[in-house]
């Protein structure tokens, strides 16, 4: 499962991070779990994360495609990869543990894991490390470019029915409901009238919105799909396919060089997991909305322009398909489109509480 947003932050290597690539890079860990010892020991016993996660009333995000994961508790945070000892506190501490292992869809920890989080949860949770700045709404196509493009009947007449204009109406409504809940946060538009903006202006817009040394920015592309079989329906989230790796980090933004090729592939696995758990909490909140009417196509993976070449997190939403009449109907109806606003407006805001919660996740 996979999904494409956009999320960007000012980079800065601050002394926390600069001290954990040093770590890495001289291969010198020390472990912060206060009595328990760094080695790993293989006889330990294996205790199921997912049991244990639920067991705790903790949280758990976990990526079986790239082996990362977090475990949330009372503002707390490990992060872990399956196959690695090394696992992070709080994002500023390091510990060496057994290495998480991954069987079927469950993933196993020792009990050195396990009284990292005791130790941890003991101590008090670290203030928010992020917020999100700002949130930029795009509605695709627009202008000369009509989109997806159908006729309906409504009252016997035929309607000539446009994915420009669906798109713009669901992200005005997106754009009130965010500005009503967040005063203090920039929302904003790529357009707002039927104009028409190339693929590269709307990424230009994304990449150049101006933020704070801490916040971060989503960007959401909302879409209308369209086939030649006219029975397919549904909607569905998409998010950069992890084998496409882009230049998150340009080399004037650096602080030091040699630095370049480790943060930016650590970045964009952050961009790449933010952007998976946004199209989750999306596709949860259009599926809470419209699921009893419309298939839930669930979430995908695709290298589409707009979130290929965003410099953040990014997701493409796809709210249905013209070309089904049943779901035609339902995209010029106002009740309809209200509910597919608010699903998206839900899934941003889970996403936001969850990503300030956490620190941005890395906090780097």
């Amino acid at each position: 499962m996979h999904s494409m947003f956009a999320f960007r932050r000012q980079f800065h290597i601050n002394p926390i991070f600069r001290r954990i690539i040093c770590i890495f890079s001289c291969i010198l860990v020390v472990s912060f779990c206060f009595s328990q010892s760094t080695s790993a020991q293989s006889t330990q016993k294996k205790i199921n994360l997912m049991e244990y996660t639920t067991q705790e009333e903790a949280e758990l995000f976990w990526d079986s495609l790239t082996g990362g994961g977090m475990f949330m508790k009372d503002g707390h945070t490990i992060s872990f990869r399956v196959g690695d000892p090394v696992i992070m506190l709080d994002y500023d501490k390091l510990a060496v543990v057994e290495a998480p292992s991954q069987t079927g869809g469950n993933v196993y920890v020792g009990d050195d894991f396990k009284n990292c989080i005791d130790s941890l949860l003991k101590t008090q949770a670290p203030e928010p490390y992020f917020r999100i700045g700002a949130v930029l709404i795009d509605p695709g196509h627009g202008g000369k470019d009509p989109g997806a493009v159908d006729s309906i009947t409504v009252d016997g007449k035929k309607v000539q029915v446009q994915e420009k204009d669906i798109v713009l109406n669901v992200g005005k409504k997106l754009r009130d409901l965010l500005k009503s809940k967040y005063p203090d946060k920039n929302i904003i538009m790529t357009r707002d009238t039927d104009v028409f903006l190339s693929l590269e202006e709307r990424v230009a817009i994304a990449n150049n919105v101006q933020l704070g040394e801490r916040e971060a920015i989503l960007y959401v592309s909302i879409h209308v799909n369209s086939a030649f079989n006219k029975s397919a329906g549904g909607f569905e989230v998409w998010y950069l396919s992890p084998g496409y790796r882009r230049t998150v980090i340009s080399s004037d933004e650096a602080d030091d060089a040699d630095l370049l090729p480790i943060l930016n592939s650590m970045m964009e696995e952050e961009y790449t997991t933010e952007s998976i758990l946004m199209a989750k909490y999306i596709l949860d909140g259009l599926n809470n909305k419209m699921g009893s009417v419309m298939t839930n196509r669930g979430i995908k993976e695709e290298e589409w322009f707009v979130v290929r070449n965003a410099k953040m997190p990014s997701v493409l939403i796809e709210l249905g398909f013209l070309t089904n009449p049943t779901e035609a109907a339902m995209l010029i109806d106002e009740s309809y489109l209200k509910k597919f606003a608010d699903g998206i407006y839900n899934g941003i805001v889970s996403f936001i509480v969850h990503f300030e919660h956490s620190r941005g996740f890395t906090g780097l």
